[in-house]
């Protein structure tokens, strides 16, 4: 069976990534696998910068090809923010609970339709020595009050609500998400390569 590096320490993103790629032929590796436990520093300006300086390193530790990411929340209201300082929006690698605070404190008092918001993902696929990006966005809106659920790795899901299914992100079941959520939308794009060079 052919391995994929999937080049994260987030608990959630690895069981969305075992998820979405159950039905194929792959062995998924891990950095703990690799028992690597050197971080890199996103210190892009754009989740693409930090998805291409995260493979380009992380593809280096193995011969088989590699999956890394940078995603974050935009908000509307901010501006955009936190976009990829989304872990580290106070100036520090903050805790699901201070992320979903800060979130709460910046929107005080404006009104739920001004509340927009995404979900943005930027997957690059190193294989065969080349570089393929793939984006994915999912729309929602912040919600006043969090639900009580905080999904390790995922602070904002507690707060994301999708109207088109009536829910809070994190209130959807792993297999729920991974058929509508952006990462699953970015993934599907790198499918037809991955397929061709793995399956």
């Amino acid at each position: 069976m052919k391995k994929i590096l999937i080049a994260t320490t987030n608990p959630g993103k690895l069981l969305e990534y075992r998820e979405i790629l159950k039905e194929l032929s792959l062995e998924i590796v891990t950095l703990k696998d690799l028992n690597n436990q050197t971080e890199v520093k996103e210190d892009g300006k754009t989740f693409k910068e930090n998805a291409i300086k995260k493979v380009k390193f992380y593809s280096k530790l193995t011969e088989f090809p590699t999956i890394a990411e940078d995603s974050g929340l935009e908000i509307d209201y901010l501006n955009g923010e936190p976009g990829v300082k989304s872990k580290r929006w106070p100036g520090y690698e903050a805790s699901e609970k201070e992320l979903i605070n800060l979130t709460l404190k910046k929107l005080q008092g404006v009104p739920l339709e001004k509340r927009g918001a995404q979900l943005r993902v930027v997957i690059a696929l190193s294989i065969n020595k080349e570089i393929k990006l793939f984006e994915g966005v999912i729309r929602g809106v912040i919600i006043e009050k969090p639900i009580k659920k905080i999904i390790p790795g995922y602070p904002f899901r507690t707060l994301f609500y999708i109207p088109e299914i009536k829910k809070v992100l994190g209130e959807l079941t792993m297999e729920e998400e991974t058929k509508i959520a952006h990462r699953k939308k970015a993934l599907e794009k790198a499918l037809p390569i991955i397929k061709k060079y793995l399956c």
